[in-house]
């Protein structure tokens, strides 16, 4: 039987809109809880333990791969293992996250049971007011109430986006008060396209460069710009800084007579360059505008020496474009 497309699409949207007026629930709904919880986690020595059973668990598991690759510590542990040995992974140093939509879960109880013991801070989500996990929770963030959007009330779906949702809210709190940079965010992302956006000019950039001094004859220039094979040449004063550069355009500019001209004749003086520090989607972005194919990096410092020259076709390669 061939489905009816207009009924699946209703479907589809109903369920969507059922979620996203939980998430408004779950907006009004935090309180102080929510700030005592990050207060938590900013203080614990350790990382944040993160458990949960079913599709609590798998949304736990989120939630940790969140903290951790934003500067938060964290880790899953799944409360059956936890039973059968894992809780020596739960340390006094730690905070657990423990997630569970009835907080009456019977294979949290053993994880439970080990917080108390070493008085280990335990934050506790769960969207039934009373229930175990939140009685025994030094932070106790109630969910609001909302259907499920199954339409049968029993398959955890609009339950699992407000703990998910939550969970980000959290990452994204302690990212803000510990100003974590997208230069921090590089370190926990060095594969992928990720990572490759958030490359530096450093990361990327030649240090052989093709360099020359003023009075360079432009025949002894045009091999430093054969040999190296970026197509340009930088030109550098006595004391070493990058006074200008020398590009096909200059070249033909000033091709009568070329042979019998000097760098310093030919250059173009007060290049744009680049900060080795910066991120190479910039470079890439001031290349784009410029309309030029490479850049010098220079020393941060001020004092103009270059470091490195970069090529787009090395941001090519990386993935930056």
């Amino acid at each position: 039987m061939t489905p009816d497309r207009a009924t699946l699409l209703e479907t589809g949207r109903r369920v969507i809109e059922i979620e996203a007026r939980a998430l408004d629930l779950l907006t009004a709904s935090l309180d102080d809880t929510f700030a005592a919880a990050v207060e938590i986690i900013l203080k614990a020595r350790g990382r944040v333990i993160v458990s949960g059973m079913g599709k609590s668990g798998h949304v736990g598991r989120k939630i940790a791969a969140t903290f951790a690759s934003t500067g938060t510590p964290a880790q899953f542990v799944h409360p059956a293992e936890a039973s059968h040995g894992d809780l020596g992974m739960v340390t006094p140093a730690d905070v657990a996250l423990v997630l569970s939509n009835s907080g009456e879960t019977p294979e949290l109880a053993d994880i439970i049971a080990h917080t108390r013991r070493f008085s280990i801070p335990l934050i506790g989500v769960a969207s039934r007011e009373g229930s175990t996990l939140l009685r025994q929770s030094d932070v106790a963030i109630l969910l609001p109430r909302a259907e499920e959007a199954c339409g049968t009330g029993v398959v955890p779906t609009t339950s699992t986006t407000m703990t998910l949702a939550l969970g980000d809210a959290l990452a994204v709190a302690l990212m803000e008060h510990r100003q974590f940079t997208p230069e921090d965010f590089r370190t926990y992302h060095p594969g992928g396209k990720l990572g490759a956006r958030l490359s530096r000019v450093a990361d990327l950039m030649h240090r052989d460069m093709p360099l020359v001094t003023l009075d360079t004859a432009m025949g002894d220039a045009l091999l430093a710009i054969s040999q190296k094979g970026f197509g340009v040449v930088g030109v550098t004063d006595d004391a070493g800084r990058l006074a200008g550069i020398i590009t096909d355009g200059d070249l033909r500019r000033h091709m009568e007579g070329l042979l019998s001209r000097s760098a310093a004749e030919v250059m173009t003086a007060a290049p744009r360059t680049i900060d080795p520090g910066s991120l190479a989607e910039a470079a890439v972005a001031a290349m784009n505008d410029r309309k030029i194919t490479c850049l010098f990096a220079v020393d941060p410092s001020g004092d103009g020496r270059p470091l490195g020259i970069l090529h787009i076709h090395d941001c090519l390669r990386a993935g930056v474009v």
